[in-house]
């Protein structure tokens, strides 16, 4: 199997909305959850955790609760666990971004796969709780669809020149 470039694989990763109903490969999904546990998170304490939904009901289910349907065979459900996470002296913690980092490793490895993606942090929270019934440590942080794309995807769009967001040795 050849793997993409990584630069070639972050400029051309698009959000997929549009899924072919084809079963995704048991040793793909496996290998994308795979690239999540090893991304890096603060004093690596691994924060969260995944669910992988495939049943047509749960996805129903999910579409519900993200007031959209979504069609994609599978749906990487990503919660946060705060209370095993590092916390900064200012009490500032990095769960989310533990979270953030993992699901954006996810998005890369299955783009690398061949399957597409999409992002969904909106949702409401207490249908999602009624649905997976996670523990109370846990809080639920974002999901992506996952499966082999119906629909294809221009260029990234337009995004801020560099200039514009980069500083050096001060602001």
């Amino acid at each position: 199997m050849k793997f993409l470039d990584l630069f070639e694989a972050i400029k051309n990763r698009r959000s997929i909305r549009k899924y072919k109903q084809q079963n995704i490969e048991k040793d793909k999904i496996r290998k994308i959850l795979e690239i999540a546990r090893l991304s890096p998170s603060a004093m690596n304490r691994q924060p969260y955790g995944f669910i992988v939904v495939s049943e047509n009901s749960t996805i129903k289910e999910i579409s519900s609760a993200c007031n959209q349907k979504w069609d994609a065979p599978v749906i990487i459900v990503v919660f946060g666990l705060p209370d095993q996470a590092w916390v900064r002296d200012d009490g500032e913690e990095y769960w989310k971004a533990d979270a953030a980092i993992a699901i954006s490793n996810m998005s890369l490895a299955a783009y690398a796969l061949g399957l597409g993606t999409c992002w969904v942090a909106a949702f409401k929270d207490n249908e999602m709780k009624k649905i997976f019934h996670i523990p109370s440590n846990a809080v639920f942080f974002a999901m992506t669809p996952l499966g082999y794309p119906d629909e294809k995807k221009g260029p990234v769009k337009k995004r801020k020149p560099l200039e514009d967001l980069v500083h050096y040795d001060r602001w």
